[in-house]
């Protein structure tokens, strides 16, 4: 399921984000956050709600954070201190010649600050300011994915309209079936007996119960009356909402396994047994329809 929602916070004078939130079909579920460096507590927390509350898609969580702390011009003493302490122990060492460059200390992490506060305490505000916006954020994704599943839906339930006239055109060949069937093996029967019933060495009642046996397997009343059932629980699950895709996937599964059968049964016969090789056929493609677009749904 598709989805997008973004929000802008300023979280006080000095620090502000933008928090968006995306996600694309997928089958199972995928996360991909994209934070700034130390906030891995907030990582954690963030993904347990996502999971919490979405199923199915490939989701990006994507936060992007402006600190403009030139605005205070504070920095961190202690920060500083143990850069340059570093910096002059790591000399010695080495009996290396060279002073520390300020310039690139400032711009190490952690080194300047808004208010004279710590980076601990800036990161918690920024962490409790996200998790606030997260949770309606995703409800706004939700939205818009519900959005789209119900139009999935009306595209689904079309499909289904389609398959059952197919059923239904199954349902009404089928006596001809049966008919053709009895035609063509008692053609056989009196070629082989003669109309008279005076053929020698061939047993009449053995060729009656091929008769009978060839008819019954030829009846598709099974199938169809199975994949009427498949098809209204499958409207019945769409109804329902929730997590859907696995058990359409499944019902699907189902439908496919009837119309191979009913393909199978009806195969070589002429007259009505080709239409309803034709409707089978159109099945097939409404049912493979079908799966392609339960791959979209959650």
């Amino acid at each position: 399921m598709t989805g997008f929602a973004r929000v802008a916070v300023e979280v006080n004078a000095q620090t502000s984000y933008v928090l968006t939130l995306k996600s694309v079909n997928h089958r199972f579920l995928d996360l991909q956050l994209r934070l700034p460096s130390g906030l891995d507590a907030l990582e954690i927390e963030l993904r347990r709600l996502l999971k919490e509350q979405l199923l199915r898609g490939h989701v990006e969580l994507a936060l992007q954070v402006d600190r403009s702390a030139a605005k205070s011009g504070g920095y961190n003493r202690d920060v500083v201190t143990t850069y340059v302490e570093a910096f002059h122990a790591a000399a010695r060492d080495f009996n290396l010649q060279g002073e520390p460059d300020l310039n690139a200390i400032l711009r190490l992490p952690g080194v300047l600050q808004a208010d004279g506060r710590s980076n601990e305490e800036e990161n918690a505000a920024l962490s409790a300011s996200v998790l606030e916006q997260v949770v309606p954020l995703i409800g706004v994704l939700k939205a818009m994915r519900q959005r789209e599943g119900a139009a999935l839906a009306g595209v689904l339930h079309a499909t289904l309209d389609r398959l059952t006239e197919a059923v239904k055109g199954v349902a009404e060949l089928r006596p001809g079936i049966e008919q053709r069937y009895q035609q063509r093996l008692t053609e056989r029967l009196e070629a082989a007996v003669g109309a008279d019933g005076s053929g020698v060495g061939v047993n009449r009642q053995r060729l009656l119960e091929e008769v009978a046996l060839l008819v019954e397997r030829s009846d598709v009343s099974e199938e169809v009356a199975r994949m009427e059932t498949h098809i209204q629980h499958f409207r019945d699950v769409l109804a329902t909402g929730g997590e859907t895709g696995k058990k359409l996937d499944f019902l699907l599964q189902e439908m496919n396994r009837e119309a191979n059968t009913l393909l199978s049964k009806t195969a070589g016969v002429a007259g009505n047994g080709t239409q309803i090789t034709e409707l089978g056929l159109a099945m097939k493609a409404e049912i493979e329809k079908a799966r392609e677009q339960i791959m979209n749904l959650e």
